[in-house]
């Protein structure tokens, strides 16, 4: 059975989340061995050939060249923080990095969606104080030094912020070709530092084949997001999918064996108890 449409929101969110967390930790560790540009641009690329070949293969109506403008524009802005948000994960422990960035690119939309659209009721705005909440628990150092890799997850916060608040305004097209033309911003602008820096030969052949099967699942989780954003209010499906650091978080776990506190566990537990809160209407 199709989800109630008041909880479609969260769905799309929570299968961006799986999507977007998946893909985070896939790059973050195969940049560890490849330049972090180099690296995005095959991410790009990889996420716009699936994309694009969706698109028209459904026979996906073309958005309004309004709507193509604004996505260009996400798609830069996210593109770049993409990158650098890959080298912060790189730079420092995934399960700290990537909540920071996280944080910042949830809330600079939330509160312009607050200011735009009205404040919305008192169950999802406690669920958004308590998503806050798990995610300063899983972000929070044990013992009070700063991460390595913050600044960088700072500069990606606000850059993806940037890419949520275009993606909105590009209105209700295609979910499809919304993701491809965000790929193809996204390209544009890591491939143009990749031929300016001259820096061509910086990866693998595995970090290749990494790098395209990451674009393409990030690329279904920009596609779920867009789909959480046209289904309701920016701040609900900025905040649910903004929640994917629990799935890094938990993969760097199993694989990368990263210390998982008894707080980053109940940050965890509070981030997952703020969804049904939030998709409350």
């Amino acid at each position: 059975m199709p989800a109630a449409p008041q909880f479609a929101t969260a769905t799309y969110g929570l299968a961006a989340v799986l999507a977007w967390g998946t893909s985070d930790f896939v790059g973050g560790y195969a940049t560890r061995r490849a330049n972090a540009f180099l690296f995005t641009t095959v991410v790009n690329l990889g996420g716009l050939l699936l994309m694009g070949t969706l698109a028209t293969v459904t026979h996906a109506a073309l958005p309004s060249g309004r709507s193509v403008a604004w996505v260009l524009a996400g798609g830069i802005s996210g593109g770049a923080s993409l990158a650098i948000f890959y080298r912060a994960l790189s730079a420092g422990r995934m399960g700290v990095t990537a909540p920071i960035a996280a944080v910042l690119g949830a809330a600079i939309p939330a509160l312009v969606s607050i200011f735009t659209e009205g404040a919305p009721g008192r169950i999802p705005m406690a669920g958004f104080f308590l998503a806050a909440a798990g995610l300063w628990l899983i972000t929070r150092s044990e013992d009070g030094s700063a991460p390595k890799g913050i600044g960088l997850a700072v500069a990606a916060g606000i850059g993806f912020a940037g890419f949520y608040l275009c993606v909105r305004q590009a209105g209700e097209g295609s979910a499809l070709w919304i993701a491809t033309f965000t790929r193809t911003g996204g390209l544009m602008v890591t491939g143009a530092i990749v031929l300016l820096s001259g820096n061509y030969r910086d990866i693998t052949a595995a970090g290749v084949r990494w790098g395209v099967l990451t674009g393409c699942v990030d690329s279904i989780g920009t596609m779920l997001f867009v789909r959480a954003s046209q289904t309701g209010r920016l701040d609900e499906a900025v905040v649910i999918s903004s929640l994917y650091p629990a799935v890094t978080v938990l993969l760097a776990r199993v694989f990368l064996k990263e210390r998982l506190t008894r707080w980053r566990f109940v940050g965890l537990l509070a981030a997952l108890a703020a969804v049904p809160m939030i998709a409350a209407q």
